[in-house]
């Protein structure tokens, strides 16, 4: 039977020790927990760490965009050395993936990447996949590592992915770590700390913004952290950290994209009878529209809020959202095809 995918997201906070070094000791755990994972599932993996690993190389960094640019290209041939040496006597091969925000939106350049991965798990070698930093312009830029995983994690249909983190999971206020979340909701994501490592882009609301993303595709995603031991072990059978639960729905392969791999143009905050009739299934009129936020065209995406401001789908317009709120005086017209929505 073809294999079960897991995608598994390593921080930079997560290998490194504190002075920036790649922790070496976690890579190396990390080859030895990985090569019996693999024995039953796909793997991806997912490492940030190629700025931390090359910034040394810069003198007087401070971080601007230019400087993390060359640090990533300094540091991510290092890193996948590094990875290689320790996977090298599990005799497991790597293949370095370099993405861009591109090729997810582009439905042609992501089945080719995933067309590509599927030849490697063919013949045993595993991809690390991180961000083209040296080429990606900040419009098209991944929000972070957790969202490049997630995205690969949603358009391949991963069972499961994995969020490596600087603490042992999502705590609630006293300290102690919450086991699993069934939904990721308001309250949930009140939980996270809202502040970042010094050596990472994401943070706990990142990983459960994307976590619930995941869920929402019918994934799993577990949040917790490597200083467990055999942590990546535990994590695949849902016995440390957070689990967040996937959610039981069916959504399509291309919906899925839609609501993950595709370039967000726009937003607009609908009043609560529209929200109702989306969840009711039923398309979205410009009626029920308060307010566009960030306007878009024809055939574009966007994301849908409530009159809570909380994100519940996107959808692909079905008209030039700036001439239809200047020029049409109907209020009845759809402005997004029921077919053409994901709830989330």
């Amino acid at each position: 039977m073809k294999k079960p995918i897991v995608v598994i997201k390593f921080g930079s906070a997560s290998i490194t020790t504190a002075d920036g070094e790649v922790d070496e000791r976690i890579v190396l755990e990390i080859a030895r927990q990985v090569a019996q994972i693999q024995q039953h599932y796909n793997v991806v993996l997912v490492s940030s760490g190629a700025v931390a690993a090359g910034k040394k190389f810069l003198t007087r960094y401070s971080g601007t965009l230019s400087e993390r640019k060359a640090a990533a290209a300094i540091g991510n041939p290092l890193l996948l050395q590094i990875y290689s040496t320790y996977f090298r006597p599990f005799k497991i091969a790597l293949a370095q993936s370099l993405c861009e925000r591109q090729h997810f939106a582009n439905r042609n350049q992501f089945v080719q990447l995933k067309n590509t991965y599927e030849t490697l798990w063919k013949n045993n070698i595993i991809p690390i996949a991180n961000e083209n930093d040296v080429v990606s312009n900040k419009e098209l830029k991944f929000s972070d590592n957790d969202e490049l995983a997630t995205l690969i994690a949603v358009g391949f249909g991963a069972e499961q992915i994995l969020f490596t983190t600087s603490v042992p999971g999502v705590m609630d206020s006293e300290g102690i770590v919450i086991p699993e979340l069934k939904v990721i909701d308001k309250a949930a994501l009140s939980l996270a700390r809202t502040d970042k490592s010094s050596v990472g882009l994401g943070g706990m609301t990142s990983k459960l913004n994307f976590a619930r993303l995941a869920n929402q595709m019918g994934i799993r995603a577990v949040i917790f952290s490597m200083q467990t031991e055999n942590a990546l072990l535990k994590a695949i059978e849902g016995q440390t950290g957070t689990i967040c639960m996937a959610q039981p729905k069916k959504v399509s392969s291309r919906n899925k994209w839609l609501a993950s791999g595709s370039l967000i143009k726009g937003k607009v905050i609908i009043d609560r009878g529209a929200a109702e009739a989306l969840l009711q299934r039923k398309s979205l009129l410009l009626v029920g529209v308060k307010t566009c936020v960030e306007q878009f065209e024809e055939g574009e995406v966007f994301h849908i809020f409530d009159e809570d401001d909380q994100i519940i789908a996107v959808a692909k317009s079905k008209w030039d959202m700036g001439d239809l709120m200047k020029n049409v005086k109907r209020k009845d017209i759809i402005l997004a095809h029921a077919d053409d929505i994901v709830l989330l």
